[in-house]
């Protein structure tokens, strides 16, 4: 089962599909023999098989042990436009796997967030050859800035009744007169 890699008529696009692991795929390497690596990528773990030197390798390693999914503009080469990658990054930079290539910047926004979603890594992106977060976190929560609670220019706001929202709550306590016992008492015209 092959999935992935190149799409017909270009050489320079690489999309793996999400939605559709496990995806086994061939990468570069340069240090391998015959320059490439065979990845097998699933939901929890990854498989690298390579040749190194004569010698048949593979490592398993969980998808936690990734540093996370980082977005990065790479130059063109020979006058060629540049190109956006979204990379699986692990601390190890000859690890690190390719997930999608391409030319434009929006298909690989969309992309980054995501391959962030289905493997459940922090998004990260090339900060001058460092690795940030883009976003505040606490834990696995996303920080923001508290937004104030407005409901006079919502859509719903004519189906409520906006009385809730001013008057407070009474509450019965011991002190409260209770009138049992009386004849009733109405006001008529």
């Amino acid at each position: 089962m092959r999935s992935g890699g190149c799409p017909a008529g270009s050489g320079r696009a690489l999309r793996l599909d999400p939605h559709a692991l496990p995806v086994r795929f061939a990468a570069s390497d340069a240090a391998a023999d015959e320059r490439v690596r065979h990845v097998e990528l699933y939901r929890e773990r990854v498989v690298v098989r390579r040749n190194l030197r004569g010698m048949r390798m593979a490592l398993n390693m969980p998808v936690s042990a990734f540093a996370g999914i980082a977005i990065r503009l790479m130059a063109g080469e020979g006058g060629l436009p540049g190109t956006v990658a979204v990379i699986l990054e692990h601390k190890d930079p000859s690890l690190a796997l390719p997930l999608f290539v391409s030319a434009e910047a929006g298909d690989a926004m969309a992309e980054w967030r995501i391959w962030g979603d289905v493997l459940g890594l922090p998004l990260l992106v090339d900060d001058d050859g460092t690795l940030r977060e883009p976003f505040a976190r606490m834990g696995g929560v996303r920080i923001e800035r508290v937004r104030a609670r407005r409901r006079r220019h919502n859509a719903i706001k004519r189906r409520r009744p906006s009385m809730p929202l001013r008057r407070g709550v009474a509450k019965l306590t011991g002190a409260t007169p209770v009138h049992r016992g009386e004849r009733e008492i109405i006001a008529r015209n």
